[in-house]
């Protein structure tokens, strides 16, 4: 019964003394919290992004503590843009999502607007996904007729003609381009009028309607030379070569796409002193040190806490031994007890903080070979393609041809392929296109030799898809183990094996090769065993290596699968 009381003594020394922590706490006023958002705001209109940055994420930090959803959300579209603006489009989309999360918890139809906008923009400007793009536009322009804003609605229809057009439904996007051109002059802005001539050159050269196709056109770049539109501009000139290529006249059409890549590179170039500007070094990297920063300083935070938790039951333990001499054996074994699940906490704390590291350097890595793929795969492999074109167009016009010209084009062709290698070697194009079992049975069969044979083994239906995420980390922690299998085993066979079972992939990797210890650590260390635990740690999965010198390996994992989100299509309304 007094052991009862003084824990209950304990617990109330500790409560009063997190009462009066909080006690000390106050909050952030609002006012101060709107005034920052506004200079963040401000400082972005100017181009200073680093400050818009910072301020803006203070504001963040106020809104979060004030539980302020609305201003949560603006500060999340003011960090967003500032990474738009830096053509870091990833951590833009990530944080415009975030920011719509948080708007569709209030009333601020204005701001839900423009993060649907925006989100339209990257979905169809940058990852080429344009019925999602044209998703987001159209909940946008719901919101601006909502709150019945005449320039936004011109505007979101003009992004939602210009999203049907790039996708050649020209029917569709058509109702929109004629609301466009009957009230741009009276709700249009000046920034949108180079666009605008495009579009109707675009949906007049569809309509195999020459001069008036030309007249746009040509108006369209002679707006854009006179104004600041620069990125509009070269897509004029691109559509415009399209039209001249199409109507035979090669010669402009190769000087208008020449312009176009001259334009294209001088926003290229203009982006990367914006970048060198802000941080004077790549933002990814910064990014991947402010992750691991993150995870570094959690730890201390979660350290800290622990120590100051010691302490305190220390100093509890020694005022209560003045008061309660005969219960002193009794405290100071529970004082060691704690002391002793504390530095088992911490040491916990190390070894998750130390596959939180590798998990974030291996994440980076697969980033950035999704990233090199997707820019060698859509920029420098349409720019080789482009000169095979034009190439081909000079070799078809000239009756005779130099050999210096036929190997030039036969050099552009070799390049493309081994671009386009490349590009399947960092990110395999089955993976993204068949899904996991074609790129695995792919991966065996390449790797196949007269030494050495994968076979694969699996009774899975092969159409079976799952979380692209969760494909290309099971891709890759097999590939790693195939590597493992061709450089150490020395076998003859090897065989690779896929089973579902309870929701849980069952992978077996078996070789008939000379096998080792496998109760050795520092063997399976020296192989990557570890980078490959951390990443199935991350998955929540689980690896099991048996091996004996002289009778081959066995590696089966198991790991929890992670399904494809399902996505509802909504119905929309006609316009």
């Amino acid at each position: 019964m007094l052991l009862k009381h003084i824990l209950i003594l304990l617990l109330f020394v500790s409560n009063s003394s997190s009462f009066s922590i909080l006690a000390k706490t106050k909050l952030p006023s609002k006012n101060d919290a709107i005034s920052i958002a506004k200079e963040a705001n401000e400082l972005l209109k100017k181009g200073n992004y680093e400050k818009s940055l910072i301020k803006s994420r203070v504001a963040l930090n106020m809104a979060i503590r004030l539980k302020d959803n609305n201003l949560i959300a603006g500060s999340y579209n003011t960090i967003a843009a500032n990474f738009d603006q830096l053509s870091e489009t990833d951590k833009a989309f990530y944080y415009y999502n975030k920011g719509l999360i948080y708007a569709n918890k209030t009333n601020n139809d204005v701001l839900k607007n423009w993060l649907n906008n925006n989100l339209g923009n990257i979905y169809c400007f940058d990852k080429k996904q344009y019925e999602k793009g044209i998703f987001y536009y159209k909940k946008s322009l719901q919101y601006s007729t909502k709150i019945k804003d005449s320039a936004q609605i011109v505007f979101t229809k003009l992004n939602l003609t210009w999203a049907y057009f790039d996708i050649n439904r020209y029917e569709e996007g058509l109702p929109y381009l004629k609301y466009i051109n009957k009230h741009h002059k009276r709700y249009g802005d000046i920034s949108t009028i180079v666009a605008l001539n495009m579009l109707n050159g675009m949906y007049y050269n569809y309509k195999n309607d020459v001069k008036a196709a030309d007249f746009y056109f040509k108006t369209a770049i002679k707006l854009g030379n006179a104004g600041n539109e620069k990125s509009d501009l070269s897509y004029s000139h691109y559509e415009f070569s399209k039209f001249l290529l199409k109507n035979g006249d090669y010669e402009n059409a190769y000087k208008n796409l020449a312009l176009f890549n001259k334009i294209t590179d001088e926003l290229k170039n203009e982006e990367k002193i914006n970048k060198a500007n802000v941080a004077g070094i790549n933002l990814q990297i910064d990014e991947y040190k402010r992750e691991i920063d993150k995870i570094e300083n959690e730890f201390k935070t979660k350290e800290s806490a622990l120590l100051q938790e010691q302490s305190k039951n220390k100093k509890i333990v020694i005022v209560l031994i003045a008061i309660l001499l005969l219960l002193f054996f009794l405290f100071y074994f529970y004082s060691q007890n704690a002391q002793l699940r504390h530095k088992n906490k911490l040491k916990d704390l190390r070894s998750k903080v130390q596959e939180n590291l590798i998990n974030a350097s291996i994440n980076g890595q697969e980033l950035e070979r999704k990233k090199i793929a997707s820019f060698l795969h859509d920029n420098i492999s349409a720019l080789l393609s482009s000169a095979g074109m034009h190439l081909h167009a000079c070799i078809s016009q000239n009756q005779s041809t130099s050999k210096e010209i036929i190997k030039t084009k036969a050099i552009l062709e070799e390049a493309h392929d081994q671009v386009r290698d490349l590009s399947h070697e960092l990110m395999p194009s089955l993976l993204a296109r068949f899904g996991l079992f074609d790129a695995l049975d792919d991966l065996c069969e390449k790797n196949s030799s007269s030494i050495l044979h994968f076979e694969y083994s699996s009774s899975l239906n092969r159409k079976t898809r799952y979380d692209e995420d969760f494909e290309i980390k099971i891709y890759f922690i097999i590939m790693e183990l195939l590597n493992n299998t061709i450089k150490h085993s020395e076998a003859g066979q090897a065989k690779l094996s896929i089973q579902e079972n309870n929701e849980s992939l069952q992978i077996a990797i078996i070789d008939n090769g000379k096998g080792f210890d496998s109760t050795k650590f520092h063997i399976l260390e020296g192989f990557g065993i570890n980078q490959i635990k951390a990443r199935l740690n991350y998955l929540r999965g689980t690896v099991e290596i048996n091996s004996k010198p002289n009778l081959g390996t066995s590696i089966t994992i198991n790991v929890p699968i992670t399904y494809q989100k399902k996505i509802i299509k909504p119905v929309f309304l006609s316009q």
